[in-house]
């Protein structure tokens, strides 16, 4: 019974408070009650989700050790669906917390009493709830954590707001605030809310906050030695064990970087005191390794080999591997570190990043050693397996596209040396290396049969990279039975396919549609009939031919090797040929593309020396020329020019070389041929033909290779076209088709030459592209479709604020980016979705999201002040239009029509004066029509708290019988108004007293803000 008691109690005493806490008084009972309800029931169910979320991303969290790992783990992106679903549940009970009980009246004052300035601050606050600036916080953090950055921004920027006047809370969202903008790669923003901080004193509750967001901002701007002091401060208020051992790790990557060895060691060597998860504890340990005292080099590599020993560290052998490379290279031992790279290589038993970032290194030291066929091979097999958002991708893939054009040249030119040199061998040494290869080849192929054999007994063994020849390597078996990466990052599988691709098809260049490219417009039917059968039949006498089958039982014959050996004169004369197609084509590609000219020099002397009646020698001559130009050696270059006019005097070539306007092309021929298109299409479109053809010819004979070519011969088809010449018309739009595929232009000049194969004849008129704009798709012939379908005049519907152009005429990219950052950094409380379409050859890019016409306007109104993005916008016509009309726009109606419309019924309109678009989107949900007293009163409170001003959240539906309200009795029904009695007639009210003054709102205590029982700060 004793301890019945105090519950009872309590019970009374609230039950006695609630008569008070109607939601349209603020007063210290409500503002109790509200807090209480917030804290116990809505506030208590998110902030279970929010920690399940956190334990269940920092149980799955998957860190590249290859690199420097994120403060937050949030950082790394392929693990951000972890724990999303608790995520949006927390955010989604939070939006329900601040929905029901947030407090905005402001508490009832009296008028006679001089008022403080502590009164003065708690009558500006905008939110009287003392326990709402939690709810507030864990939504930011659960956007924030969710990865969802933009929405964190809006939800820390307005707490920022609403909590200006409390200098603790209005600190902690600023921090937060900071570090949204931080991952979401705003550094600007940040930047200036951290130089805005440090002109106060922050403080003092919110002063961890402030040292994780310095730490994370100098990490992400590279300052590492600025970064360093405050992560071990992170370090010290770290509260759990293994993000502690994480921010330990990352802390040694710090102090290497900045070449602290010594403490990087103690760093790395705490965080397997910390007894963290294997994957961090291994990775520790050979960052140890890396960062050991010189001198150590061969203590640090025995090591290393027997952690390679062990079995636990089977997974991560590439790792070791990659450790042992690194330091051979650090001794400048570049023959013996790939030696290691390429055992990390053989030896690795997963397709992840850290066999992608071992492959990178290798890749790039055959490239040093100009060994591209084996660089090609390893970037091959890299670019598969490593991030798109690395620093070194772009030149990562720079590298590995140029080596699909190079490689196949060099190697055809190592190929032709080296049989050249076995023909040129006596018979006894020549059989002799072909029995060496036969035995290397015997051995390879018995240590993958050991491979298959023990994969097929369930052996641990690793398959080996070399195996192409492995059956369904693409799914290998990782652990605990599961299937591994995806096919693709398997380099056996990889092998395979271009081996089957190249039988069949033979080489391609690497572009879209490579099997259709231009067909589209000119190949018929019977064309691809007969196109067919050629790669059939190649394939099929490919198949045949056993001998050139490299996975056929010939390969262990000399037949199969003497058969590829130039012994007879037409064997050698072929042999020459691909000698000297690799150099001449090598040699370009040195020159052009990798901007070597010492190798482009070797290769192309060696051709002009070594094949005098090679077809393209004057080319060669013309690529010397051009050589010797860029090495500033003007005597040489000219050598070529007098041999280009003594031995090819008729060669395109020499023409070019010896143009008079030859230098004053290289220097400004693109903005001639610019201008000279300028003025030739003006003068199309006034019907000057004559003046076409005549800058026609100026571009065929001045500018050959002009990047306006294609349109030059558009245009002067069609004038020809409008003076008559039908067939000279067709002869240059067939000449367009087939000299340049991939220009917008071909497709539209492969369907005229279509229609008139299809027996059309051509008809003179007169072609605009102005005209796109009054154009459609759909044409409406009889009265009753155009009385059927109408454009809508109503403004208070969805708008969209949209912007045509031609996608040749705008920089897409920058547009696109500059539009979504001025509607991140202008409209905080809004979400504006910019799209992109194709439309009829045209790009569409619409914002949508503007609730009515007013908004749009304003909206585009603002949007044409700001003079970056008029100048990015300037090719672009805009038009504001309904999401009614805009299905409409384009098939039914031209952009002419609904120009014509809009300036008849929207531009005279007057809109709002309000600044629309600051307040956030309202509520569209029609709560049911109350049917109690108790109902009716909640109804009449939310009507009576509402006032100009609105939270950035969405807005719930939540049915009475949904909610997460404390069940209330009926005691808890306002009173307000004296009951009356049933059934009794009223006694006659005397005159009111004069009200007395009412005692003057005093702020309730609020609740401590470093509560241990409801402080996340550990997750």
């Amino acid at each position: 019974m004793k301890h019945v008691v105090p519950y009872l109690l309590s019970f009374l005493v609230v039950m006695t408070m609630l008569p008070g806490c109607s939601s349209r008084l603020n007063t210290a009972n409500t503002r109790w009650w509200r807090a209480f309800n917030t804290r116990y029931n809505v506030y208590y169910n998110g902030s279970v989700a929010y920690i399940d979320a956190s334990l269940e991303r920092e149980n799955g969290n998957k860190d590249n050790f290859t690199e420097l790992i994120p403060l937050y783990t949030v950082g790394n992106k392929e693990n951000r669906e972890l724990g999303k679903a608790n995520f949006d549940r927390a955010i989604e009970k939070c939006e329900k917390a601040i929905k029901l009980y947030s407090i905005r009246r402001r508490p009832v004052w009296d008028k006679n009493r001089r008022k403080t300035a502590e009164d003065i601050e708690w009558l500006n606050r905008k939110e009287y709830n003392p326990f709402m600036w939690k709810v507030w916080m864990l939504m930011g953090r659960s956007q924030f954590h969710e990865g969802n950055f933009e929405e964190a921004v809006s939800t820390f920027s307005y707490m920022s707001r609403l909590y200006a006047t409390q200098p603790a809370i209005y600190h902690r969202a600023q921090a937060w605030l900071a570090k949204s903008y931080i991952e979401a790669g705003w550094q600007y923003e940040a930047e200036n809310i951290i130089r805005n901080i440090r002109r106060d004193s922050i403080y003092w509750s919110a002063q961890k906050e402030w040292d994780y967001t310095y730490a994370d901002y100098y990490i992400h701007t590279g300052d590492y030695q600025q970064a360093i002091p405050y992560l071990q401060k992170v370090i010290g208020h770290e509260m759990r064990r293994k993000q502690k051992a994480r921010e330990w790790f990352l802390l040694g990557q710090l102090f290497a970087e900045t070449g602290r060895n010594a403490e990087a060691y103690k760093a790395n060597k705490h965080v397997t005191k910390l007894n963290p998860h294997y994957a961090l504890a291994f990775n520790a340990r050979v960052a140890m390794t890396e960062v050991m005292a010189g001198g150590k080099q061969k203590q640090m590599i025995a090591k290393l080999k027997r952690m390679a020993s062990s079995d636990n560290n089977k997974e991560y052998l590439d790792q070791v591997y990659y450790a042992i490379g690194n330091i051979y290279l650090s001794q400048r031992d570049t023959l013996r570190a790939i030696g290691a790279y390429e055992q990390g290589n053989e030896r690795a038993t997963r397709n992840g990043i850290e066999k992608g970032v071992l492959l990178l290194k290798l890749g790039d030291l055959y490239w040093q050693r100009n060994r591209f066929g084996d660089a090609k091979r390893c970037y091959d097999v890299a670019i598969g397996l490593l991030d798109k958002d690395r620093k070194d991708y772009r030149r990562l893939s720079e590298r590995q596209q140029v080596l699909e054009a190079l490689v196949p040249y060099t190697d055809a030119v190592e190929l032709q040396d080296s049989l050249q040199r076995l023909a040129r061998m006596s018979e006894k040494e020549r059989n002799a290396a072909i029995d060496r290869v036969i035995v290397a080849l015997k051995k390879k192929e018995k240590k993958e049969q050991n491979d298959r054999l023990s994969l097929a007994k369930g052996s641990d063994t690793p398959v080996q990279s070399g195996g192409a020849s492995l059956p369904n390597a693409g799914l290998q078996p990782g652990k605990n039975g599961q299937q591994s990466t995806w096919y693709f990052y398997n380099p056996m599988v990889v092998a395979r396919g271009k081996e089957t691709f190249l039988r069949l098809w033979g080489r391609r260049d690497n572009i879209d549609n490579w099997q259709r490219i231009n067909k589209t417009v000119l190949l018929t039917a019977t064309d691809k009939a007969q196109e067919q059968p050629d790669s059939l039949s190649k394939a099929e006498e490919l198949t045949d031919n056993d001998l050139r089958r490299p996975d056929s039982a010939s390969v262990y014959r000399r037949e199969y090797y003497l058969k590829q050996i130039p012994l007879t004169a037409e064997q050698l004369k072929e042999s020459n040929k691909q000698l000297a197609d690799g150099l001449f084509h090598s040699g370009i590609i040195f020159k052009d593309r990798l901007d070597n000219l010492a190798l482009s020099e070797q290769a192309l002397l060696r051709l002009v020396r070594d094949f005098p009646d090679y077809a393209q020698r004057d080319e060669a001559y013309y690529h010397l020329y051009l050589l010797y130009a860029r090495k500033n050696e003007p005597e040489q270059a000219e050598t070529y020019i007098h041999r280009l006019k003594k031995e090819y005097p008729d060669s395109k070539w020499t023409a070019l070389l010896t143009d008079p306007y030859y230098r004053e092309n290289a220097r400004w021929g693109e903005h001639i041929e610019d201008s000279l298109y300028t003025a030739s299409y003006d003068a199309f479109k006034n019907e000057r033909y004559q003046e076409v053809l005549g800058n026609a010819q100026v571009s065929a004979k001045r500018f050959p290779n002009g990047a306006n070519r294609d349109k030059f011969l558009f245009i002067g088809g069609l004038s020809k076209l409008n003076d008559g010449d039908a067939k000279a018309c067709l002869q240059d739009l067939n000449t367009l088709v087939a000299t340049y595929p991939e220009s917008r232009l071909s497709e539209m000049a492969g369907m005229i030459v279509n229609g008139i194969k299809a027996g059309r004849r051509l008809q003179r008129g007169r072609f605009d592209m102005a005209t796109i704009w009054s154009r459609r798709s759909e044409v409406l012939n009889d009265s009753d479709s155009i009385q059927a379908v109408k454009l809508s005049p109503e403004r208070n519907v969805g708008f969209v604020y949209m912007l045509v152009y031609h996608p040749d005429s705008v920089n897409e990219n920058r547009l696109l980016f500059e539009l979504a950052k001025y509607n991140f950094t202008s409209y905080l409380v809004r979400n504006f979705d910019i799209r992109i379409e194709d439309a009829e050859g045209m790009h569409r890019m619409s914002i949508k999201g503007f609730l009515n016409y007013d908004e749009a306007l304003q909206y585009a109104r603002s949007l044409h002040q700001q003079h970056g993005l008029v100048g990015l916008m300037k090719a672009a016509r805009p038009f504001i239009v309904s999401e009614q009309n805009l299905p409409l726009l384009g098939h039914r109606f031209s952009y002419d029509d609904y120009d014509h419309f809009y300036q008849k019924h929207f531009a005279p309109l007057k809109i709002s004066t309000l600044q629309l678009l600051t307040e956030p989107v309202k509520s569209t949900y029609q709560e049911p029509k109350p049917s109690s007293s108790e109902e009716t009163d909640r109804e009449m409170d939310k009507m009576s708290s509402q006032d100009s001003e609105y939270y950035p959240v969405k807005s719930m539906i939540l049915p009475p019988n949904m909610t997460d309200i404390a069940p209330q009795n009926g005691s808890s029904k306002p009173q307000d108004k004296p009951a009356q009695t049933k059934g009794k007639p009223e006694k006659p009210q005397k005159p009111a007293k004069p009200k007395q003054p009412t005692p003057p709102a005093k702020p309730v205590k609020p609740l401590d803000l470093d509560d241990e029982y409801y402080d996340l700060e550990g997750f």
